[in-house]
Formats: structure tokens, sequence, C-alpha cells
């Protein structure tokens, strides 16, 4: 079995290095800006070492995690010496395998590994990572490697191209980070009629977890339910008016998300475009006065 390194002991680098372990993976050494954190992560691992240098991880394994923050990745791999028979892999969401080019010049294989996760901590990331997709990128035995270990993990994997990686980050993005921002959104309005965040947030997660498991269970676009897939332009009529009069910063991105919601409700069947198009020029309104036009 092929023996395996970190460079950078966080979160992530962290929780692949235990769950790894657990799949017959020996990771036999690790090192860190932070001698602490390097020995920390050796400690959860039976059979690992702390290094004292990046150098001494690369020599003592075959394969070499770089699981720093992203914007330091590139600089570590050029910071080292490299050999035919090692490979290096990064685990950023948003970068390619050029990131890895001199260390691709010195003979190494090079690839790129993402779990596709949330990690608020590094409890939370040991636990969440089992079942993730993760983000392959890599060639020949390498790329074959890569998809075992998602695979070891009780995960799917997707393969990427050249100039996949960063439309697959920013959809990331968008389904887990400005989810929070949406909840963000959903709970400020509720303090206009004086509900705590902490108290919306209560009353409106078990919504957000129904709309998951439609999401999960009945699938797009046949899950998504409410104004604009009945095509109920009175509803909508009225989110604006009042959003312009108690919410008015909310109004863009109601706007927003609803244009792109029509075309879900248009696939789901239940709307006709005659009521599609009522529905865009409503949302397109600039003014609160004006709404009335599209009735």
């Amino acid at each position: 079995m092929v023996k395996l390194g970190f460079i950078g002991a966080g979160v992530v680098g962290t929780a692949l290095a235990v769950r790894l372990q657990e799949k017959g993976y020996p990771v036999v050494a690790v090192a860190s800006r932070s001698k602490k954190s390097a020995k920390k992560l050796a400690d959860a691992v039976v059979g690992c070492r702390a290094c004292d240098s990046n150098q001494e991880v690369v020599d003592a394994v075959d394969i070499v995690f770089v699981t720093t923050p992203d914007d330091e990745v590139q600089g570590v791999a050029e910071e080292l010496s490299w050999s035919t028979g090692k490979s290096v892999i990064h685990c950023s969401g948003v970068d390619s395998l050029d990131i890895l080019e001199k260390a691709k010049a010195g003979g190494a294989q090079v690839g790129g590994f993402h779990p596709l996760q949330t990690f608020a901590s590094v409890t939370h990331a040991i636990n969440n990572l089992p079942g993730s997709t993760f983000a392959v990128e890599a060639e020949g035995t390498l790329s074959d490697t890569l998809k075992s270990m998602a695979q070891s993990l009780e995960g799917e994997f997707v393969v990427l191209g050249l100039g996949d990686k960063a439309l697959y980050h920013a959809a990331a993005v968008v389904a887990c980070n400005y989810t929070v921002t949406l909840m963000k959104m959903a709970t400020d309005m509720w303090k206009t009629f004086g509900v705590s965040t902490e108290d919306a947030t209560k009353a409106l997660l078990p919504l957000l977890r129904g709309t998951i498991n439609n999401i999960e269970n009945v699938g797009l676009p046949d899950c998504l339910t409410g104004p604009i897939a009945r095509g109920d332009i009175g509803t909508v009529l009225k989110h604006l008016d009042a959003m312009e009069e108690k919410a008015p910063e909310i109004v863009s991105t109601y706007r927003e998300m609803g244009l792109q919601t029509i075309p879900i409700a248009l696939n789901k069947g239940k709307i006709d475009l005659a009521r599609a198009e009522e529905l865009r020029l409503l949302l397109k309104k600039s003014e609160t006065n004006a709404y009335v036009e599209v009735l």
C-alpha cells in the first residue's frame, strides 16, 4: 500500500488523514507551519510522525497531500524537490493542476482531490467526510488511486477536466455558502415583526430540511413549490410591496431569485409561457407602483 503524507495540518488535512488511515491507507508523516498542529494530527493517526520540514514529508512517502490554505499551495510545492515516483495532491476547490507545474516538471505525478463538503471544525470535518463527493483531477494510475480513495471513503467522485474547476467551485458556493446568506436574509425579514434571529432560525430550519428532503427524493424540477411554481402573481406582488416598505435591501435579490426560478416552474409544467412572462415582467419592474401594470 502506498504511504501518504500531509503538508498542512488544518481541518481538511486532519479529516482526510484520519479517515484514510481508517480505510487502510498508511499516513506516516505530517508537517505544518505550526509544529503543535503537526503533532496534534500525528497523535490522531496511528503510525504518523510530525516532521521538522516539508521536504522530510516528501522524502518519506509516496503521495503527498498539500492541505495548506489554497493561496499557499503553489508556493509550498515550488519550494520542494520532487522526483519520479512521487505524487503530489492538492485539495483546493478552485485551483486546477497548473499550480503544481513545478512538481510535475520535477518528475512527480500531480492531482487534485477536493471534498465537496462543508467543514465548520475538525470534528465536523471528520464526521462529514464519509459519503461526500470528491472532485478528481489527475491522469493515469494516480487518477485511479484517487477514485479508489473516494470510494473507500464511501463517497462518489466527479472527474474534472481543464477549465472545469472554477465553475465546479462556484456551484458549491451557491449551494452551500449562499444558503447561509439566504437564511440570514429570511431571518432579517422576521426581525421586522419582532422575532429574533435565533427564534426565526429555529422556525425556518424544518422548512429548509423539508426542502432538502424534496430535492433528494423528488428531484428537480418537480420539487419546486411556492408562488412561482403556482404562477401566483398576486402573492409575489404582495411580497414585493411588503419588502419595499420594510426590507428594501432584499428586494433586488428576491427579484433575481424569482427570475431564476421561472424556468424551473416552466419545466415542472405547472405554469404556461404566458404566465411565465407575466411573472418575468412583474419581477423586472423597478418601482412598486408599476407592478400593477402587468396584472
